[in-house]
């Protein structure tokens, strides 16, 4: 059994990846932890610089996802994109095959006080308007059964 992680090392993604190992980890599957750096707007080199750090970030909380499967005594990998997560996890999939996906819902409780639960609010809901969630796009388009863990 392969179960493909969206992992991008955040707390959500951290509970989430714990919960399968729960719920799988008898099966002794074996985990496919994928992350996605996204490509910067424009071409400037202060853009380079931020998105070669985010993905440097990404990989090591992807190699920390990785052993702490790995501590559990099971098989994983791990995958490294770059663009749109949506698309890309998607075309993982496809490449991958794998058997689940499993994406963490973001939070609707930021850790902050009113100004920034209302903040954190309106972007959501702006992000769900103008672009929609990468659970709403995977769920539409994946070909293998997905998974959406919500968060504490």
């Amino acid at each position: 059994m392969k179960i493909m992680v969206a992992y991008d090392g955040s707390r959500n993604a951290k509970l989430a990846l714990a919960q399968v190992l729960t719920l799988f980890g008898a099966m002794r599957p074996q985990i496919i932890l994928i992350g996605v750096a996204e490509n910067p707007l424009d071409s400037s080199d202060a853009n380079e610089e931020l998105f070669q750090e985010e993905y440097r970030e990404l990989k090591q909380a992807l190699e920390g996802g990785m052993k702490f499967v790995q501590d559990e005594g099971l098989d994983c990998e791990i995958m490294l994109g770059e663009g749109d997560p949506r698309k890309m996890i998607l075309k993982a999939t496809k490449k991958r095959v794998p058997n689940l996906l499993v994406i963490a819902r973001h939070s609707h409780q930021p850790d902050g006080g009113f100004i920034a639960q209302s903040l954190s609010y309106f972007v959501d809901e702006l992000d769900y308007m103008t672009f929609g969630s990468v659970s709403s796009f995977l769920a539409r388009r994946a070909e293998c059964p997905l998974l959406i863990l919500p968060s504490p």
